[in-house]
């Protein structure tokens, strides 16, 4: 096997010449290999720790970063938040990888309303199958984007493994007062999307032809950060970041932590193009269809054809934020109401 330069990043070959496609490396890809939300929650229920400072934000609504506030100027403190997101390859550049799995990490700050102060890579790499000089890329990448969050990276931790993943654990800072939470929702609020759907099904189709789908890498490497600083200083208080749950995952669990139904208008919720023929054609995760049959006993899907109905369960690599409130730029999908006989309703 060689490795050979790319002008997007980096690839390598076989003994045939053709390029190695990291995603056929990886049983899932993206964020579509996570434990589906129902078994995730089984795991970790009554789960939590203990220690010096207070803790803000744990285990108890699934939001998407751990809050503990420490003493400090001020009469508030300071809130540290920490994270952590990794996953195998959700495409075949290894360089667009390692940006994409950095924004994605990188995310979970900004959905706390909080900025990122210091990341630390986490890599498996199959060393025996895959170039070091592969693996090189992937953390280029990720150092790229980091840089482009002003987030130093410090180094990290590797292990030889079957399946390539790559990843990082992040930490950031906010002001206490100004966290952005997923149980801070409240009835009149109207909710926007900050990135369009559609990510998981291009990729999947990605991983299944070796189409290339420049929109979608677009979306994913695009830092949240803009959107997190809006949504905080138009005085919103309750988002989260759209991932491996869709939106309809993460909705409900915000709905559902914020004790209010979350109503969705399905003809304002914006697509990435060609999401809509990849359902069509049957590029469907089965992470996607977990997502959907997790929240079916939860949601009123009124008149939603079984398309849009996976579209809204598509599971997203990188997507943007879910704000409880208006967001300059971003198209509001839905409002929050007082709790119904359903906590997500489609309309």
């Amino acid at each position: 096997m060689t490795f050979v330069g790319t002008a997007a990043g980096a690839a390598a070959e076989d003994g045939d010449g053709e390029a190695v496609r990291l995603t056929r490396y990886a049983r899932g890809g993206g964020c579509a290999c996570k434990i589906p939300p129902g078994e995730l929650e089984a795991m970790v229920a009554g789960l939590a720790g203990a220690g010096a400072g207070e803790l803000l934000v744990g285990v108890a609504t699934g939001d998407d970063a751990a809050v503990v506030r420490l003493p400090g100027p001020g009469a508030g403190g300071t809130a540290v938040i920490s994270t952590a997101d990794f996953f195998t390859p959700v495409v075949d550049d290894a360089y667009d990888w390692g940006r994409i799995a950095a924004a994605n990490a990188l995310s979970d700050v900004y959905a706390m309303g909080g900025e990122p102060v210091l990341a630390v890579n986490l890599l498996a790499w199959p060393r025996g199958v895959l170039p070091a000089g592969l693996a090189r890329e992937v953390l280029r990448g990720g150092l790229d984007v980091a840089a482009e969050a002003c987030c130093p990276v410090g180094g990290g931790h590797s292990v030889d493994d079957a399946e390539p993943k790559y990843g990082m654990a992040v930490t950031g800072v906010a002001d206490p007062k100004r966290l952005l939470r997923n149980d801070a929702g409240a009835p009149g609020l109207p909710l926007s999307l900050t990135k369009p759907l559609g990510i998981g099904v291009l990729n999947s189709r990605h991983k299944a032809t070796g189409e290339r789908f420049a929109q979608a890498v677009a979306a994913m490497v695009a830092l949240n950060r803009d959107a997190a600083r809006a949504a905080v200083a138009a005085g919103a208080r309750c988002a989260t970041d759209v991932t491996g749950f869709g939106l309809l995952g993460h909705l409900f669990k915000l709905a559902r932590a914020s004790g209010v139904t979350a109503v969705v208008d399905a003809a304002a919720v914006p697509y990435l193009d060609g999401a809509r023929e990849a359902v069509r054609d049957g590029y469907v995760s089965g992470g996607t269809r977990r997502n959907l049959a997790w929240v079916a006993g939860h949601t009123d899907f009124g008149a939603a054809d079984e398309a849009t109905r996976l579209l809204l369960a598509d599971a997203q690599t990188s997507g943007g934020l879910l704000v409880a409130g208006e967001v300059p730029g971003a198209p509001v999908v839905g409002e929050l109401v007082p709790r119904g006989e359903h906590t997500v309703v489609i309309r």
